[in-house]
């Protein structure tokens, strides 16, 4: 779509970025907004004149215009998603694109772990609670094993920060990340896209939408990703190849509408994944840095594991709507499960010390372990009632019921026998999970300029839980069976200064149900456990429109203090977790978020966070990295901590929280211009971070690097955007390096993705 003319007397790029900085900094806020002014074609007011479009979030589960709502939220989709998920991208592609957002796995496309505002959970249980809630199509998304469904055919998504414990409920102190598909419509309408890069990639995406009556309409939605292999195991034992996946998924919604009173939705999703789990690569970190090795080939991982991942998820909600008089009703009904198993060479190498020949370094023991995930069954319910009428005074009230089963399962093989049999041994744990959940808000515009809200809501968590390990005796099972209650609040209010000018502040409250787990392994049998967490939050901020809607700016400082924070902890010398509770955890710092029309072919926005975290407990320790007293002092790492009251341990007080970078900016420029009968587009992306901790202690080699990566996609529109064919390239400067580790072994590394290149061809209808 071609953009308008902006006026010749516009002011130049530094005036707007200059003026809009100045104009946030006098009420101390720092600028976080929707961030999807790439997305978005500009709404022509007049002719000439091309200006940002009215963005519409659901982030107080009604819909209203961005700047009303009294919180930082941004969005993302249109151009700017397809942007960032050109090459088959999964959900980490999120990491960076909006302030204060991080998002991580330590087992590839399976298993992302989200952070906001420095808040998230290293741990890699598969029954780890994150304080991220995930929301998609109005269902919670709890398990880890449900957070990666695959992005496509997305209207919007929405990162809202700070805590969500009114609305949204439990386990959302951080904040909470909504994903909302594109829903049928009663026209006939679609898109077909299909791609190919390096690595022997293969993607395939498209939409068809079509009326079914007056009444019924259907949309199917369907993806497939593929790439080769790209990394080799030169050696003749273990998986030979590597990082090649097939991971297909499907979406189908059903709308019945019959009056302007009645509305059903319903949807049904499956994913399909197979693909190698995350390579952990013995001997990469350079010892006293955390820089790769001399001579590091990524191509190559010699290996004696077997390496391999499967995830199957399904899943169907039925969302009821009733349109009264004053009155709307909400009936949302949903049901998702899973399977999975993960098996890799943890170890990194081949053979041991014990064991010769091994490498790539020294490899003190052999560890290939896999974790399954047999059964999972997720049940939700929500009854809603919202006001609809046009008074002062706005409400919403519901009550929520959440019910989980999961088995998961911990197995490990002999890596040095012929085959890689499994060793005679396992661990599993089962847990009941269920809550209920009575909320509500209130709206009251005190004048047309001030409109004050407020929520409570009183949650109860009941968690049965056992783990038990079966080999020659078993041990076990180990019960823990808890109750918990929580009630959480809010309070906000938003001042509209001018008609383009909205100050906001915001009191918050959230609540992580306790947590626990049982991955016994022979050595100590006991799980873990840790109580509930209660964060408290303070935000305050603006959200402005500059140059008669040409450029956007919003802006919040915010201080948060959690209770009882649950961390986790590794166990120093064998891989393991380990739940405990910090007294305290403190953060505070600033968001920007800046777009703006620059010219009838130009658009850009600039995007920043500081976050300063801080974990305050002072008889807190923990273990420090295993691998030097496990390799004798070779592969060990440089610890730089006080020493803890205990041989091998390290206290935390004063750490920031693990994977928590202090600054993290984004950038996009578009442009845009008429070229023959259609239109050349060319888009760049970059997103940096700051250096972080890997872990809760600190040392030289799991503190990782600061990081910058960019893309581009250029191509042409015809036929009035029918037709679409494009180039593009992810971390076009191929930088690559150490982004996790694991810290019981030998300076083990987890890598970041390769640069990837390749063309697409899209086609609208």
């Amino acid at each position: 779509m071609k953009p308008a003319v902006v006026r010749p007397s516009r002011p130049s790029v530094h005036t707007l970025m200059c003026l809009a900085i100045v104009s946030a900094f006098p009420v101390q806020a720092a600028l976080a907004q929707e961030t999807a002014p790439v997305q978005e074609a500009a709404a022509a007011a007049q002719p000439g004149t091309a200006r940002l479009e009215t963005v519409i979030v659901t982030a107080q589960r009604r819909a209203e215009n961005i700047r009303d709502v009294p919180m930082a939220v941004s969005t993302i989709g249109g151009d700017r998603l397809d942007t960032f998920t050109a090459g088959g991208q999964d959900i980490r592609f999120l990491s960076g694109r909006a302030p204060s957002l991080n998002v991580e796995s330590d087992f590839g496309r399976s298993f992302p772990r989200f952070y906001i505002r420095g808040q998230g959970n290293t741990d890699f249980d598969l029954n780890a609670s994150q304080p991220v809630g995930l929301v998609v199509d109005d269902i919670v998304q709890e398990s880890p094993m449900l957070k990666g469904f695959p992005v496509f055919d997305t209207d919007q998504i929405e990162v809202l920060r700070g805590p969500q414990g009114t609305l949204f409920g439990r386990n959302s102190p951080a904040g909470v990340i909504k994903f909302d598909s594109a829903r049928p419509v009663f026209k006939q309408e679609g898109y077909f896209s299909v791609g190919a890069g390096n690595y022997g990639a293969k993607n395939a995406e498209g939409a068809f939408n079509l009326p079914l009556g007056e009444t019924v309409a259907a949309r199917l939605s369907l993806q497939s990703q593929n790439r080769d292999d790209r990394v080799h195991n030169p050696r003749p034992t273990g998986t030979r190849d590597f990082e090649g996946y097939h991971d297909n998924a499907g979406r189908l919604q059903v709308l019945f509408q019959p009056d302007k009173i009645f509305s059903a939705l319903f949807n049904l999703h499956a994913r399909d994944l197979d693909n190698n789990a995350t390579l952990f690569r013995a001997n990469i970190i350079k010892p006293g840095t955390s820089d790769l090795v001399d001579g590091f080939d990524y191509g190559t991982y010699p290996t004696d594991g077997v390496n391999k991942q499967t995830l199957r998820t399904k899943g169907g909600s039925m969302r009821l709507r009733w349109n009264l008089d004053n009155l709307t009703l909400h009936s949302i009904t949903g049901y998702e499960s899973a399977k999975f198993t993960s098996r890799a060479d943890v170890d990194g190498g081949y053979g041991a010390v014990y064991a010769q020949p091994s490498g790539p370094g020294y490899i003190p023991f052999v560890v290939e372990t896999a974790d399954l995930l047999p059964h999972h069954r997720q049940l939700t319910q929500e009854l809603r009632a919202e006001s609809n009428g046009t008074g002062p005074l706005q409400w919403i009230g519901g009550l929520f019921y959440f019910k989980e089963q999961i088995q998961i399962d911990s197995i490990s093989f002999d890596s040095l026998a012929a085959g890689n049999p499994q060793n005679p041994f396992y661990a599993t744990q089962n847990q009941d999970t269920s809550s209920w959940a009575a909320f509500g808000s209130l709206n009251y515009a005190v004048s047309s300029k001030l409109k004050l809200r407020g929520g409570l809501r009183y949650t109860r968590d009941s968690k049965d839980f056992s783990a038990k390990r079966v080999e020659a005796t078993t041990a076990g099972p180990f019960v823990i069976d808890k109750d918990s209650s929580n009630v959480s609040w809010d309070l906000s209010g938003n001042y509209a200064l001018d008609k383009d000018t909205n100050l906001y502040a915001r009191i918050a409250t959230g609540y992580r149900a306790p947590s626990m787990q049982g991955r016994l392994n022979g050595l100590g049998d006991r799980p873990s456990f840790a109580g509930a967490e209660k964060a408290l939050s303070y935000e305050a901020g603006i959200k402005q429109d500059l140059f008669d809607r040409r450029a956007r700016l919003s802006a919040s400082v915010f201080q948060y203090r959690v209770k009882d924070k649950q961390l986790t902890a590794g166990s120093g010398v064998i891989n393991m977790n380990q739940l405990i509770n910090a007294d305290k955890v403190t953060g505070q710092g600033l968001e920007l978020d800046f777009q703006a029309v620059l010219s009838d072919s130009l658009r850009m926005s600039l995007g920043t966070s500081y976050n300063d975290t801080e974990i305050k407990d002072s008889t807190l320790f923990v273990q420090q990295c295993g691998n030097f007293a496990n390799t004798g002092g070779r592969a060990g790492c440089t610890v730089t901590d006080p020493v803890g009251p205990f041989a091998g341990t390290v206290r935390i007080d004063g750490n920031p929280l693990p994977r928590a970078p202090k600054w993290q900016s984004n950038f996009t420029l578009a442009y845009s211009t008429p070229l023959g009968e259609g239109d050349l587009f060319a888009n760049t992306d970059w997103a940096y971070r700051s250096t972080y901790n890997m872990f809760l202690y600190e040392a030289r080699e799991y503190k990782a690097r600061a990081l910058l990566e960019g893309g581009v996609r250029v191509g042409y529109k015809w036929q009035q955007g029918k037709y679409e064919v494009a180039a593009f390239g992810r971390n076009i400067t191929n930088r690559i390096q150490v982004v996790g580790a694991i810290d019981f072994d030998n300076l083990t590394g987890i890598l970041n993705e390769p640069r990837t290149l390749g063309v697409q061809f899209k086609m609208n209808f």
